[in-house]
């Protein structure tokens, strides 16, 4: 794909209609930025997960937390105890090795190519908030699977799995309303046009609309996003401001007396108009109810439980092994804890990423179903464009390796996608 990236330097034939040479350009040498940094970060990774292995750092780590929780009155029958400051402390390692990748990331890469939205201080800020919310969730739930694994008997699988259910839905229902306002601001779509033409394509379709949000995405990134959420007859529809045409603050020129700048984010730089016009967000919604209407949402949803119940049967049938806690470095101790680390990150992996193609295939699959569902709402045209728009807002390269594109693509190259909708288009 880096070759791709590389030796692409001209606009193929097929792509002169919809995509200009210096976009491509652009694009080009934003995804090429983004291979490097993936190769170098990624290489890092696997270095620091190897040493760790060979140098017994999770051992270690298990001994410190034992400590720890010494010194503060809980001995070692207190496993869960020394779990929780286990996973406290493997949790805080990872954020601070990662800072500096993430800073890179985010204040050279995107920066360098338009998309970055943040201060150094409202990254920081960002970042504290992420860690605390992230500890506040994981180690209450964390605590209380360890409990059920403890007490669950031989069928503890069984409750394990259905106390992870519970929580991922719980999860989901409480995301849009109280974790991501805590990191963006979301207000109601304001009335107008597209406020009553999304609730007429909703109501068309029967899905149950409740609300409509707008969240100010332009604070962080440039990039654009639209998504749903909800259960049953409770479903909001979350339009980033990035992707509205007239919302976006990117496309807006500060009041009189205004500098454009705050304490959260930089001062803006003049981009060329972004987002789409109200019949493309429509027709890019008609993509997204498409899911909902074809019981995509569903069906991920019941792949994933199932696999989550297959994975924690595979552990309770391992957790009674030793030799793979002593191949860790555990001789004397099998931590609850540790046996789900080394079943479900270091045991599982070749599944994991069987699995991960499988479910690659399967989401490119049901793209092509949305946009055909989109279609035959009669938004061909409208999402045609909005497709352009949006790989040109956020610089996608439209051409790829095939075995590249095959394993890691989730969505359809875009020249697949556009082609499917032609004939309707010209229609």
């Amino acid at each position: 794909q880096r070759r791709v990236y590389r030796t692409t330097t001209h606009v193929p034939r097929e792509l002169g209609q919809i995509m200009d040479s210096e976009t491509f350009e652009k694009s080009r040498l934003y995804q090429l930025d983004k291979s490097t940094f993936s190769f170098w970060s990624g290489l890092y990774s696997e270095v620091e997960g190897t040493m760790i292995l060979l140098c017994g750092g999770i051992p270690f780590l298990w001994n410190l937390s034992g400590q720890i929780s010494g010194r503060a009155g809980f001995g070692p029958e207190y496993e869960i105890v020394q779990s929780l400051v286990f996973l406290l402390l493997a949790t805080l390692f990872s954020a601070v090795t990662g800072l500096p990748w993430s800073l890179y990331n985010t204040f050279v890469i995107e920066e360098k190519h338009g998309f970055n939205q943040q201060t150094l201080g409202f990254f920081f800020k960002d970042a504290i908030k992420k860690f605390i919310v992230t500890q506040c969730i994981l180690l209450p739930v964390t605590s209380l699977l360890l409990y059920i694994i403890k007490i669950g008997g031989d069928y503890f699988f069984i409750y394990a799995w259905l106390f992870t259910l519970v929580v991922s839905l719980v999860l989901v229902t409480i995301y849009a309303d109280y974790i991501a306002p805590l990191f963006d601001k979301f207000i109601p779509l304001p009335e107008g046009e597209l406020k009553q033409q999304i609730e007429k394509m909703a109501k068309n379709i029967d899905f149950p609309l409740t609300k409509v949000y707008v969240v100010e995405g332009s604070k962080r990134s440039s990039h654009s996003n639209a998504y749903f959420y909800g259960f049953f007859k409770n479903k909001r529809i979350v339009l980033f401001d990035t992707l509205l045409e007239d919302y976006s603050a990117l496309n807006k020129e500060p009041a009189e007396g205004e500098d454009g700048e705050n304490e959260e984010t930089k001062p803006k730089t003049k981009n060329k108009k972004q987002g789409c016009k109200n019949e493309e967000v429509l027709a890019v919604l008609g993509h997204e109810l498409g899911h909902w209407k074809l019981g995509h949402t569903v069906k991920n949803i019941i792949i994933s439980q199932m696999n989550s119940f297959l994975c924690f049967f595979l552990f309770a049938v391992l957790i009674g092994r030793k030799e793979l806690f002593a191949a860790f470095g555990f001789y004397d101790t099998q931590p609850t804890l540790i046996g789900l680390m080394i079943i479900f990150q270091f045991i599982f992996s070749p599944y994991n990423e069987v699995l991960s193609f499988c479910l690659t295939v399967l989401s490119r699959r049901f793209e092509f179903q949305a946009d055909a569902f989109a279609k035959e709402l009669g938004k061909a045209k409208d999402l045609y464009s909005a497709l352009i728009k949006l790989n040109k807002d956020n610089l996608g390269f439209p051409v790829s390796d095939w075995i590249f594109s095959m394993w890691h693509y989730s969505h359809p190259p875009l020249l697949e996608r556009l082609q499917a909708l032609k004939d309707a288009k010209q229609e």
